[in-house]
């Protein structure tokens, strides 16, 4: 397999215009779907209704940009009839796309909790859980989108790991709503909101993960999805190169 650099050099001498305009249309796609999620966080922890609407308003633009990404796509490979490592870039942007639009969808349901909340009542507890997961999976998906755009495999494999991290923090945060509700069960309905919110964001770093995924397939040519982390180092996917 090339490098990065010579990949980048590559698809650039093929149809670069069309290519980087995929590209282009998937970062700024990633760029407002993270908004998205720090909005709908911003909105429950703060209880901020106006925001939590702004949030939803938004999803049918998210929704937009993944159908004409998706045409995009689909006219370049009837098109043109790429090979090689062109078509695992339409491949892979065809399937961050649609992990993309899935992170609008859950920002969505969090701004839908926020604003149930706003009706029915805060709860004492699960909110400082969910800024600091919130931010966690921001935090991932900006990398794996810089990966996405950089051809950084090294990056990406930070954005993979870093899923495990999510997953626990996520749990711990659920053993202490379930304690609590079963404390006070006063506030299980409202806690119940808090619930799917967390559930929500868990899966947000799923699908930051699987776009890291998509790009280390895009740059070394190998599926990588379902694959131990042990392994993947053990092969030596770690790095940009080769």
């Amino acid at each position: 397999m090339p490098t990065s650099e010579e990949y980048t050099q590559h698809i650039s001498r093929q149809f670069n215009e069309d290519l980087e305009e995929v590209r282009s249309h998937i970062l700024a796609m990633g760029g407002m779907v993270e908004k998205q999620v720090s909005d709908a966080v911003q909105a429950l922890v703060e209880g901020d209704s106006a925001l939590a609407s702004e949030v939803l308003a938004n999803e049918k633009q998210v929704n937009g940009m993944e159908v004409r990404i998706d045409e995009e796509c689909t006219r370049i490979i009837a098109l043109r009839q790429p090979a090689a490592s062109d078509l695992r870039l339409l491949v892979a942007a065809t399937k961050a796309n649609t992990d993309l639009e899935r992170v609008g969808d859950e920002a969505s349901k969090i701004a839908k909790m926020a604003i149930r909340l706003t009706e029915e009542g805060a709860v004492p507890r699960g909110y400082i859980e969910v800024r600091h997961i919130g931010n966690h999976v921001c935090s991932m998906l900006r990398q794996a989108l810089d990966a996405f755009a950089l051809f950084d495999v090294e990056l990406a494999m930070s954005v993979v790991k870093e899923d495990k991290a999510v997953d626990l923090e996520y749990e711990s945060a659920m053993r202490l709503m379930v304690t609590f509700m079963m404390e006070d069960p006063r506030f299980i309905k409202r806690v119940l909101n808090v619930l799917w919110s967390l559930r929500a964001l868990e899966r947000i770093g799923d699908h930051a993960r699987n776009i890291a995924e998509q790009v280390i397939y895009l740059v070394k040519g190998k599926d990588i999805r379902h694959v131990p982390i042990a392994t993947l180092e053990e092969q030596g996917i770690t790095g940009k190169k080769s």
